[in-house]
C-alpha cells in the first residue's frame, strides 16, 4: 500500500471515528443495562404470582378477559394483546384511542391458562424505559432512529479502515504486541488496536444488526404497503367496523392455521400491525430462531374466519432476527454476559480513541502514522 493511500485510509478512521464516538459511547452505555432487561425488571418490577391449574381450574375465555380488562378502563379500547415465549403470561394494552400518542398506553397482565387478570404494569417510564428510549432514537422518533442509523454506519467505516491502517504495521510485531517501553500514548494507541482487532467481528455484527434495527419504521411501511396491503385488499372499499366479533373464535381460528406454532401478539382492527378489518394474530415457532420469525394469520374481525396467513418477507425477517441478536437474546444469561463483556471492552476502545485524539501531538499524519511502525520508517510504495 502506497503511503498515500495510507494516509487516505488514516483520516476516513479518524474522522468517521470522531464524528460517532460521542453518540457510540451513548450506544454502549444504555445498550449494557438493556442485554439484562429481562433479568433487571424481573427483579425489580412486580412480578404476577401464576397459581398451580388443576381439573377445576377455568379455562381462558378471551372474550371474557377482554371485557374485564375493559371494565378497568372505561372508555378505552384495546390495542394489542401480548403473551411472554417462556411462561403462562400475557399482556394487554389499552388506551383511549386505537392511534394514541406512542406513550399513552396502560399494560395489563393475566393468566393465558385460566384468563385471571392481575394488575396492571407500573407505567413506562423509569430508568429501563429511559435507556431504551436513548438507545432506540433519543425520544426524537423516526429522525432519531435514522440519525444512529447513520452512526452505525460511520463506526463500520471506522472498522474497515481501521483494520486497513493497522495490518501493514502489525506485520512485523507478534499479534496483539502492546509497546509498554515506548510512550505512554503510544501504548494506549498499541492497546486500542489490539482490543479493537479482537473484538472486530462482534462489533461489526452488533452494528449492522443495530442499522437494521434502526429502519423498523420504513420496514414495518414498506410492509404495510406491500404484503399487508395484498392480503386485505378485498376490504379495502369497506367501511370501518363498529363493533368487534369474538377475539376467541379468531384466536381459535390462527391456532387451526398453525398447527405446532404458538401466538406472540393480537393486533386490533385499526393498529398500524392490522387493518380496519381483521385481528391480526401473529404466530412463532418453538426454537430459538423461529420464536422470532413471526407469522401473520389475518382474521375476519367480524365473522372469525382466516382471511389470509403467508410468511413475511425476507426484509422483516431479516429486521426480527436482527433485534435478538444485537442484544445477545439468543442464548440465554451465558451470552448476554459475553455481550456485557463485550460491550465493555468496546467502551474501552472509545475512550482510548478519544484520549488519543485529545493527547494527540501537533505533528504531520506522516509522522504520526510513522510511529506505528515498530522499525519506524514509511516508504513511498508498498507496505
Amino acid at each position: 500500500m502506497t503511503a498515500r493511500a495510507l494516509r487516505n485510509w488514516y483520516l476516513v478512521h479518524k474522522w468517521t471515528s470522531l464524528i460517532s464516538t460521542v453518540f457510540l459511547l451513548m450506544l454502549c452505555l444504555t445498550g449494557l443495562p438493556l442485554i439484562f432487561h429481562e433479568e433487571i425488571e424481573h427483579y425489580f418490577e412486580p412480578h404476577p404470582e401464576l397459581k398451580e391449574i388443576t381439573a377445576d381450574s377455568p379455562r381462558i375465555d378471551y372474550d371474557k378477559l377482554i371485557a374485564e380488562a375493559l371494565a378497568v378502563r372505561p372508555g378505552e379500547v384495546v390495542r394489542f394483546v401480548g403473551f411472554d415465549p417462556e411462561e403462562p403470561l400475557g399482556f394487554i394494552f389499552t388506551a383511549p384511542t386505537i392511534q394514541p400518542p406512542p406513550l399513552d398506553a396502560y399494560i395489563q397482565n393475566f393468566d393465558t391458562r385460566t384468563g385471571e387478570l392481575f394488575p396492571s404494569d407500573p407505567p413506562e417510564d423509569g430508568f429501563m424505559h429511559l435507556m431504551l428510549r436513548l438507545h432506540t432514537d433519543m425520544f426524537l422518533g423516526l429522525p432519531g432512529y435514522l440519525f444512529l442509523g447513520f452512526m452505525g454506519l460511520l463506526l463500520v467505516a471506522s472498522l474497515v479502515s481501521g483494520v486497513v491502517v493497522y495490518t501493514p504495521f502489525m506485520r512485523k510485531l507478534d499479534f496483539a504486541t502492546v509497546r509498554t517501553a515506548r510512550s505512554n500514548r503510544l501504548k494506549w494507541l498499541d492497546l486500542h488496536n489490539v482490543l479493537g482487532i479482537v473484538t472486530l467481528a462482534w462489533v461489526l455484527v452488533v452494528g449492522a444488526t443495530g442499522v437494521i434495527n434502526t429502519l423498523a419504521i420504513p420496514i414495518l411501511g414498506l410492509w404495510q404497503n406491500g404484503q399487508l396491503a395484498e392480503m386485505t385488499a378485498p376490504y379495502k372499499d369497506l367501511p370501518p367496523l363498529t363493533e368487534l366479533g369474538s377475539l376467541h373464535k379468531a384466536m381459535q381460528t390462527a391456532q387451526a392455521a398453525a398447527p405446532g406454532m404458538a401466538p406472540s401478539f393480537v393486533a386490533y382492527p385499526g393498529t398500524d400491525f392490522s387493518s380496519q378489518h381483521h385481528y391480526a394474530v401473529f404466530m412463532r415457532g418453538d426454537t430459538p430462531l423461529t420464536s422470532r420469525l413471526l407469522k401473520p394469520a389475518l382474521v375476519d374481525a367480524t365473522t372469525g374466519e382466516l382471511t389470509d396467513m403467508r410468511e413475511m418477507p425476507m426484509y422483516v425477517k431479516t429486521l426480527l432476527v436482527s433485534q435478538p441478536l444485537h442484544f445477545g437474546d439468543y442464548g440465554g444469561l451465558p451470552l448476554k454476559i459475553i455481550w456485557a463483556l463485550l460491550d465493555i471492552v468496546s467502551i474501552i476502545i472509545l475512550i482510548s480513541g478519544l484520549y488519543l485524539w485529545l493527547a494527540r501531538r501537533k505533528a504531520p499524519i506522516e509522522k504520526r502514522l510513522a510511529e506505528l511502525n515498530a522499525g519506524g520508517l514509511l516508504v513511498e510504495g508498498k507496505a
